[in-house]
């Protein structure tokens, strides 16, 4: 993972390292733009992130983040961050949990979507664990095989083999 943060450990960007100019795309989308600086992460960054990938999916949740983004954003990242691991929500579930419906005026699905990949927060704010309304999974930032793997490792039982 590639983290931007500030000297306190503020996590403000969290992107995969395979698509580094996501990360800065995501600062400056956000007025965060700034030098890069190759440095170790935080002991409490670092730790968090290496005890989710050894499997305890809930050491992420407590990470201090920066607020970035529109009001409407900063509501489905927060929604979001109630989707417990092993677990998936549609875009229209987000959305009807914000007051809005599956599509039409007001929050809808595809503002959800719209919402959902502007997250500069990857596995943070679990993006991964939001779905398609057929239970099909949709668009992620990270490669759908990224997604398919992290939604295995925090146990989802949605996934079906598929026969050839």
């Amino acid at each position: 993972m590639a983290l931007a943060h500030d000297a306190t450990g503020l996590l403000w960007a969290a992107e995969f390292r395979a698509d580094p100019a996501r990360l800065e795309t995501s600062l400056r989308r956000y007025g965060l733009a700034a030098e890069p600086v190759p440095v170790a992460a935080p002991a409490l960054l670092a730790e968090a992130f290496a005890r989710y990938f050894a499997g305890e999916l809930r050491a992420l949740e407590p990470l201090p983040t920066g607020a970035v983004g529109s009001r409407f954003e900063r509501g489905v990242w927060a929604e979001l961050r109630r989707i417990p691991p092993g677990e998936t929500r549609s875009y229209g579930d987000i959305a009807r949990a914000l007051g809005g419906a599956v599509s039409g005026p007001g929050p809808n699905a595809r503002a959800v979507g719209t919402a959902n990949g502007r997250n500069p927060l990857a596995i943070v704010v679990p993006c991964h664990r939001v779905i398609g309304a057929d239970g099909s999974l949709t668009g992620y930032a990270g490669g759908l095989e990224t997604k398919a793997w992290l939604l295995k490792h925090e146990g989802w039982r949605g996934l079906q083999p598929t026969l050839f």
